[in-house]
């Protein structure tokens, strides 16, 4: 049992080792970090809230993935990636509009 587990282990994180798959792990990385981004902020307020930031690592991990699901031909990625991207970048616009409205900005 465990010789098989061994070998899917090393099949999947060793044998397949390639630039894109650590193109993916720096991907992934970056998409998570979004999420500690968002929990830092708002605990430091003591509610939930969404920073900017957060939307920076996203389109920067979503772009990311998309070119690894691209590469690997994986249409669900390719889909997913996509249309997050739409809506990051979305988001952004509309955090743009609503701060060139104020005049401190």
């Amino acid at each position: 049992m465990f010789v098989g587990l061994y070998e899917w282990f090393y099949d999947v994180f060793v044998a397949q080792w390639d630039f894109w798959v650590l193109w993916g792990f720096v991907a992934q990385f970056m998409f998570m970090m979004r999420f500690m981004i968002q929990w830092i902020a708002s605990e430091r307020v003591g509610r939930s809230i969404v920073p900017v930031a957060f939307w920076f690592f996203s389109i920067g991990g979503g772009s990311l993935l998309l070119t690894y699901a691209i590469v690997k031909k994986d249409p669900v990625f390719i889909a997913g990636q996509g249309l997050g991207l739409i809506i990051y970048f979305r988001n952004l616009w509309l955090i743009y509009k609503e701060n060139r409205q104020d005049p401190n900005f």
